[in-house]
């Protein structure tokens, strides 16, 4: 228990060590806060405006605010985020207590999945969801035999609580309690009246609330959604390490091996429901589209949370000491190595996050501000994803300049801001920083019309340019004048072309 909570304390040390996290989203969600929190007060973003629906997805766009009223909205955006991860760790072990009675294993695999892509990546409303959904389980279970009238009124108020925060969090808790009474009905063989009331108990709170957004005019994100084969097949690859793929490459394998070895020694027996989960959760991984609604690595989410609560339906039995030796040994060592590389990016983006910061004094009050990367393609290699918390970085230009930047998240049904007219042609609802060699055939006359809209005509649009990436030479020295760069970005005024 002593290991657990070093483990634990160290996993939150990315967080409560720097301003602002090192996490792709992370900069993004501040900016939108700022929005929030400064909306109808004289220092409120000309280019924004606050649009409340009934819609799911708001967690920290509800809770913020309020904590804002008693600190810094730097300081409540960082407690929400550190309350997430609290929330997924002790849910992970809450599951597994409600299953076993004791502590084991759940602990050690959330804090190891605290730096896996949807969490390295700062996806802070999926990852409160999670963690809501996580303690919600753990009632179920524990009042799973008890009267049902306790058990109905708590699963309305998580699924009430999960609705608002994340829908996806919602659909991955409805789809383990339904895997986990599927279980129960086929075991137990109750009266079928018993097993569909049951059913019906657990579907009644989601259909009311799914009803209610859809007569207020409520909508979950857009219609972006696409199913990825290839992808699917990289997913675990990619998904223990935010920071690394070749770390996660290694630490996945770890555990591959270290699965074998326990199965091939009956090390481990499976508990209660647990067989159904892991099925059920591995269907669904395989059936699920990689985008959903424009939110993406919808599959590779299930592979997290199944992460986070099939080992509480796990009993493990080492048949020596010497290999339960050498198996915590392995399973320390990957977390140590994904928890130090998640701390030495966080304090290497300090410096760059505070020149960041500082280069927005560069920056005229209420300007439109360009986002592109350095890179070659649409997108920055997945090889270098240490790189990737800078993309979206210059976002906080809105919180500290008061400026327009068009990758801001605005999507409807996802975020409650929307950009106002003057600036709606400009913007993306979602979306990353635009290709240098884009800009660069734009400006010198290459066809635009198959490009999108923000971009066309971004010399005369927009009145600075933060390139992203790899510092490179300035690609554009007749339009661009460089005013501030750090070792991942440039700030460029954008030169008016002559009328």
């Amino acid at each position: 228990m002593a290991t657990f909570a070093v483990l634990f304390v160290l996993a939150l040390l990315p967080v409560l060590t720097t301003t602002i996290p090192a996490m792709v989203d992370y900069p993004n969600h501040l900016a939108r806060m700022v929005v929030l929190v400064t909306d109808g007060t004289p220092a409120a973003n000309p280019a924004y405006a606050v649009t409340w629906a009934f819609s799911p997805n708001l967690a920290m766009d509800l809770a913020v605010p309020q904590l804002a009223r008693s600190m810094s909205v730097e300081a409540a955006t960082r407690l929400f985020l550190l309350l997430s991860q609290i929330l997924t760790v002790t849910g992970a072990c809450a599951v597994e207590g409600a299953v076993k009675r004791r502590f084991e294993a759940s602990g050690f695999f959330a804090v190891m999945m605290l730096t896996s892509v949807p969490f390295a990546w700062g996806f802070v409303n999926f990852q409160f969801g999670l963690g809501i959904a996580l303690w919600g389980i753990a009632g179920w279970l524990v009042l799973q035999d008890r009267p049902w009238p306790l058990r109905l009124v708590l699963h309305a108020l998580v699924v009430a609580v999960l609705f608002g925060a994340h829908l996806f969090a919602l659909g991955l808790y409805g789809v383990t309690l339904g895997l986990h009474e599927a279980w129960r009905a086929a075991t137990r063989r109750p009266p079928l009246r018993e097993t569909g009331l049951r059913f019906a108990g657990l579907a009644a709170p989601a259909v009311v609330l799914l009803g209610l957004m859809l007569a207020f005019g409520g909508q979950v994100g857009s219609q972006g959604t696409v199913w990825n084969a290839a992808w699917k097949l990289r997913a675990f690859v990619v998904t223990l390490n935010g920071y690394h793929m070749g770390l996660s490459l290694a630490g996945t394998t770890v555990l591959a091996v270290l699965g074998y070895l326990l199965a091939k020694h009956r090390a481990v027996r499976v508990l209660q429901s647990g067989l159904w989960l892991t099925a059920g959760l591995a269907l669904l991984f395989v059936a699920l589209p990689t985008t959903l609604f424009d939110t993406a690595f919808v599959d590779l989410r299930v592979v997290v949370a199944a992460a986070l609560i099939v080992p509480g339906f796990l009993a493990f039995t080492p048949p020596s000491e010497r290999f339960a030796r050498i198996a915590t040994g392995a399973v320390l060592c990957v977390i140590l190595v994904n928890l130090a590389t998640a701390l030495v990016v966080a304090q290497g983006y300090r410096t760059e996050y505070a020149a960041l910061v500082a280069s927005f004094g560069q920056i005229d009050r209420g300007a439109r501000v360009l986002v592109g990367h350095s890179g070659e393609g649409a997108d920055p290699p997945l090889s270098s994803l240490s790189e990737y918390p800078i993309y979206n970085a210059p976002t906080l230009a809105v919180a500290y300049a008061q400026a327009f930047v068009p990758t801001l998240f605005t999507a409807a049904g996802k975020q409650p801001i929307t950009v106002r007219e003057p600036y709606r042609r400009l913007a993306v609802p979602y979306g990353g920083p635009a290709p240098i060699a884009v800009l660069a055939a734009i400006a010198n006359g290459g066809p635009a019309l198959d490009q999108p809209a923000f971009v066309r005509n971004w010399p005369a649009d927009f009145t600075y340019l933060y390139l992203v990436g790899p510092v490179v030479p300035n690609p554009l020295p007749r339009l661009l004048m460089p005013l501030a760069a750090g070792s991942r970005f440039t700030l460029y005024r954008i030169t008016k072309p002559a009328r």
